[in-house]
């Protein structure tokens, strides 16, 4: 993790800590609205329900994983997690069954957007629960339960969908009528806004578009969209560069690549979220060019925002986690911190 992004959350720790240094002590049972912690273990008996989103090692999850447990750990929040293959059916299914556990919070990736899961929101709400979202947006329930609690800590996707492909498009040296392939989720609601600003910002610069939205079975296993990619590039061998709005499957590049029989540089590759496997593709040439969400933050924050407003009462942040780009002249930098499951 950058030294920036350390002093951010030593900050955010020593300040809640200064909090508690004023007030008397509370008991090891969860503290009742108002009530002032202890210094160590200050969130101690809040139960949180964290969603991080795909299967359990997952490229994306894991370090998302990686950032509730941190801050669970620092707080002393009690969390239990639920893994949900990125499927947003099975989000808003497991959504109502940790809403009958009775949580003090939840914190969930939003990609089943506001029409699905606000009702549910509303369910939980009613009944003192705080809910907050990670990842992906919920702007209608943020609004309506921002002064209890709501959150948000990830992009602004359709900015960073937009900022990927400029950046992309300005790095490959593409030029108007060259041929990109578009690999993303554009059907999902709230989700698709980064796919849609990936697709505004190459219709902007002239690109022609070849589109292939990601089936749920790809979404939930990114190594099964090998005949996929190499059925497209074989029907398009027109295509330059390739741009992949999903971690997993940016972080599969160089297998597609090679499937596809591609060699490191035959064409310029662009996605979302850095990995372990996007470094050693990054470093092999296969992979030119990533944002980086830095997504530990996102579980860090979603368990910070619920323990910082059941014990204090703090209304809902907004936390803009993605920070910039990851390519050959920052990698090696950032790859330690990358493989070690905190980028």
């Amino acid at each position: 993790m950058s030294k920036k992004v350390l002093r951010g959350i030593t900050l955010l720790a020593l300040f809640a800590l200064a909090l508690s240094a004023c007030a008397p002590a509370a008991t090891a049972s969860a503290p009742a609205a108002g009530a002032a912690p202890t210094k160590a273990g200050w969130c101690s008996g809040v139960k949180i329900v964290l969603f991080p989103g795909g299967t359990p090692g997952g490229g994306f999850e894991e370090v998302v994983y990686n950032g509730a447990l941190q801050a669970a750990k620092d707080t002393g929040a009690n969390v239990q997690y639920v893994w949900s293959d990125w499927d947003p059916s099975k989000m808003t299914t497991q959504f109502q069954q940790a809403v009958a556990t009775k949580p003090d919070g939840i914190a969930i990736m939003g990609h089943p957007g506001d029409t699905a899961f606000d009702p549910l929101i509303d369910t939980a709400e009613s009944q003192g629960i705080i809910v907050t979202s990670m990842n992906t947006p919920l702007p209608l329930a943020q609004a309506k339960y921002a002064g209890e609690g709501f959150g948000y800590a990830g992009a602004d996707l359709y900015q960073a969908g937009y900022s990927l492909a400029q950046e992309a498009v300005k790095e490959s040296g593409l030029k108007s009528g060259d041929t990109a392939f578009v690999w993303g989720l554009k059907a999902q609601a709230g989700r698709g806004e980064r796919t849609i600003g990936i697709l505004d910002a190459l219709q902007k610069a002239g690109i022609t578009v070849v589109y292939q939205e990601i089936s749920d079975a790809i979404n939930a296993n990114a190594s099964l969209g090998v005949p996929v990619f190499t059925g497209i590039m074989s029907a398009h061998p027109e295509i330059k560069m390739v741009i992949t709005d999903h971690g997993d499957i940016t972080g599969t590049i160089q297998t597609f690549l090679q499937a596809a029989n591609k060699k490191p540089g035959d064409v310029f590759a662009a996605g979302f979220d850095i990995s372990g496997n996007g470094v050693t593709a990054i470093q092999g040439g296969w992979l030119q060019l990533v944002i980086d969400q830095q997504q530990y933050l996102q579980g860090y924050f979603g368990v910070l925002q619920i323990c910082l407003s059941k014990v204090y009462q703090f209304g809902g942040l907004n936390i803009n986690t993605a920070a910039g780009f990851v390519n050959k002249s920052n990698v090696d930098a950032l790859a330690p911190l990358i493989k070690a499951g905190d980028r």
